[in-house]
């Protein structure tokens, strides 16, 4: 038996459930899918709807308050927690930053992913929200409502200790031909030569940002989360070159996209060509690959190189972490790289030729590899076509 609330009702309620305990003495659902528990911070009378059949069971609190309370008393009486928290952003960045200090005192929900489900938020609210490092995911649930359980089970891989370490243990092996030598080289590289770039570059970053502010209201930078090396997570920073709120409009495009799996669970990215959701400043800055100059902050802070293979947004990094693909992964994410000197801009270009160059590019990974794969950039940044 466990106790759920009902924003409705006001009250705790109680609901049967069956269990099994397994060898390590955690109590198991024994129904057929084994689906998880939600928790969630909101009134959205559809995102309830949403999570109810998605997941097998879960609790909903109207706020920040109550949620702490119900998630205080399951802690008390529970072996068994919630595997995702998920708050609408109506909730308001002070109630968020209140429920994480809470989440954070916890032994309990430190490694739980923590969502934002944001299908209502304008686009300042959003840009805000984006700034919240403890944030694990934006999600639209009222455009993407089928993608949640997968973002999910990739997210929880990420944050679970041992899965990583699991995960990551093919990546260190492969990677033990690197040495110390070439490892100093290319950090101290990036940072000299990043430090100078923006320094150079400062003016153009200001010009830049005016001519994407004249033209459409919204934040200069588009930022996401994009998963580097070894699977780590990380804020990723471009110009901004869409319209506001594009994310939520990917599956509307989904018939367009130049990448079509030929298998329905096998790996996926997302690029249209002529993308409608592009503006005009955009199109100019995307063309001539400026969309790319503040990645030059994510190199200097670590997050990346400015060689290596490009960091992939997590709908695209959870399709790849079977055996096969992950070799990827043991390289640094960079801002150009043996793909896009080879391949950028050709159309007839599958997904598995994409991950072969990025494999073949994290096997060689090298100092003077970098050198010549920079050498031979400026040639690629010529093409239309963008990343």
């Amino acid at each position: 038996m466990e106790l759920v609330y009902s924003p409705k009702a006001g009250i705790l309620e109680k609901k049967y459930r069956h269990y099994t305990v397994n060898s390590y003495g955690v109590k198991e659902s024994i129904t057929a899918d084994k689906r998880k528990e939600f928790f969630y911070i909101g009134k959205d009378s559809f995102v309830i709807d949403n999570l109810v059949h998605s997941f097998e069971s879960g609790y909903a609190a109207e706020n920040v308050e109550k949620a702490i309370s119900i998630l205080a008393k399951v802690t008390e009486k529970r072996s068994v927690f919630p595997d995702v928290i998920l708050a609408d952003a109506s909730i308001g960045i002070s109630s968020l930053n209140i429920f994480y200090k809470f989440l954070a005192g916890s032994q309990f929900f430190r490694n739980t992913p923590f969502l934002i489900e944001a299908s209502n938020a304008g686009a300042k609210e959003l840009a805000d929200l984006r700034k919240l490092s403890f944030v694990d995911e934006i999600i639209f649930l009222h455009q993407q409502s089928d993608k949640l359980l997968s973002k999910l089970h990739f997210i929880k891989k990420i944050k679970d200790a041992g899965n990583i370490r699991e995960l990551q243990e093919n990546i260190t092996q492969s990677s033990e031909n690197l040495s110390v030598k070439d490892d100093l080289l290319k950090r101290s590289f990036d940072i000299v030569v990043s430090s100078i770039i923006i320094l150079l570059l400062s003016p153009l970053f200001l010009l830049i940002a005016l001519a994407i502010r004249l033209e459409s209201k919204g934040p200069v930078f588009y930022i996401s989360k994009r998963a580097g090396r070894g699977y780590r997570v990380f804020n990723f920073y471009k110009f901004r070159t869409m319209e506001v709120d594009a994310d939520k409009k990917v599956d509307q495009l989904s018939h367009l996209n130049q990448y079509s799996a030929a298998k329905e669970n096998g790996p996926v990215f997302f690029k249209v060509n002529n993308d409608p959701r592009i503006t005009k400043v955009g199109a100019f800055l995307r063309n001539s690959s400026l969309d790319e100059l503040p990645q030059l902050i994510n190199v200097l802070m670590g997050d990346m190189s400015l060689v290596g293979n490009r960091p992939l947004p997590l709908y695209e990094a959870e399709t790849l972490t079977t055996d096969i693909w992950a070799e990827r992964f043991m390289a640094p994410a960079g801002i150009t790289g043996l793909w896009q000197i080879k391949k950028r801009g050709q159309d007839d270009m599958s997904v598995e030729e994409r991950i072969g160059l990025d494999i073949a590019y994290a096997n060689r990974n090298n100092f003077m590899y970098d050198l010549w794969i920079m050498a031979n950039t400026p040639t690629a940044l010529i093409q239309k076509s963008s990343v």
